[in-house]
């Protein structure tokens, strides 16, 4: 039962870091990091369908990731 309530904590966190990936890309990160969270637990309960789609949101969070925080490093490299 612990591990349920655990998964059920994971939406909001889910939620919270989507809602606040404008202010910074570590937001972004910890989209991809939720994510893959569920997806682990996806795929260990047998809902590997739900676990794919979970898996296919880490790669474009980490693309987005990268590609934002390039930019961040870059203007704050400038001063």
């Amino acid at each position: 039962m612990p591990l349920l309530r655990s998964v059920f904590s994971l939406l909001p966190l889910v939620l919270v870091c989507y809602a606040l990936e404008e202010r910074s890309a570590w937001f972004i990160f910890a989209f991809a990091g939720s994510c893959s969270l569920g997806s682990a637990y996806g795929f260990l309960q047998g809902a590997w369908p739900f676990s794919v789609i979970q898996a296919i949101w880490v790669l474009v969070a980490l693309r987005r990731w990268y590609l934002v925080h390039k930019v961040e490093v870059e203007r704050f490299s400038q001063f």
